[in-house]
């Protein structure tokens, strides 16, 4: 079946830019693992790429945010998306479309909202938002100045989440339930400190205490984990270790790239990855 090399819609956060490095780690960590928890599962991407390289694998996928429903409703998103093509056909690319063009869109949502239909406000939000910028509900959409950003095909999302366990939990529960089933990879990928969260539903649950609990997972776990410079992880687990002597990353394999945000402005992305045997041997 199709590997993606990214999530089919759009997904704040979506590591596409780290799946060499993942897929490494991936291949590093196989021999010695039957199962893949992923612990913060976001847009599925992660647990999709561990399923297409390793059949065999048990892939548990987290999809707190409800990402499954926004697949599960693709046609009624191209629907959509067909029907506003026809008011944007004339108007430039990424340019501001005037306010009559503007009504014409907020009533095609309107009367899809009124018939029940599913409004995919984030995939919407892509096509007719200033880039990055999203909305999470109709009523939010409908409020903004729109763009011509629209997506000139349809969406296609076939395969893309088949033969992974989908489930919904707290991470902290989830990680219990597994913690102890044996030959365990753990997939870590929390939403960012001082980074835009609106687009997740988790960060409504989520704390510095939150953050900082997950560094217990890295103790005994065969795990990769994703995190970024804003979070200072890094420089929080060398105080760690300096001064308490825990050390989270200690036989752990890192790996970082720059990525572009607005502008000329760029951050550091971050990836870290450990067998269990890599601890015991340091």
């Amino acid at each position: 079946m199709k590997m993606y090399t990214s999530a089919p819609i759009p997904f704040q956060g979506q590591k596409r830019f780290f799946l060499k490095e993942y897929k490494e780690a991936l291949s590093d960590i196989k021999p010695s693992i039957d199962t893949v928890v992923d612990l913060f599962g976001g847009s599925g991407l992660l647990s999709h790429v561990a399923k297409r390289m390793f059949p065999d694998l048990r892939v548990i996928y987290n999809d707190y945010d409800d990402f499954h429903q926004r697949l599960e409703n693709i046609e009624t998103t191209n629907r959509i998306l067909n029907k506003i093509r026809t008011y944007v056909v004339e108007y430039p690319k990424e340019k501001k479309l005037p306010e009559e063009v503007r009504k014409h869109i907020v009533q095609i949502l309107r009367e899809e909202h009124i018939k029940g239909s599913y409004i995919d406000s984030i995939s919407l939000s892509s096509s007719l938002m200033f880039s990055a910028k999203y909305a999470n509900s109709f009523e939010e959409l409908g409020k903004q100045t729109f763009y011509n950003n629209v997506k000139k095909s349809d969406y296609h999302v076939d395969s893309y989440l088949e033969g992974l366990e989908i489930v919904k939990m707290d991470y902290r529960l989830l990680y219990e339930k597994y913690k102890e089933q044996g030959n365990i990879l753990f997939i870590i990928d929390p939403p960012y400190l001082s980074t835009n969260t609106k687009t997740y539903k988790s960060d409504t649950y989520w704390r510095l205490t939150d953050y900082l609990q997950v560094l217990t997972v890295l103790q005994d776990e065969n795990y990769i984990y994703h995190t970024s410079e804003k979070s200072e992880l890094l420089e929080l687990c060398e105080w760690f270790s300096t001064n308490i002597g825990v050390d989270y990353f200690k036989g752990s394999k890192i790996y970082s790239r720059y990525n572009q945000a607005t502008g000329t402005r760029k951050y550091k992305d971050i990836m870290i990855y450990r067998k269990k045997q890599d601890n015991k041997t340091n």
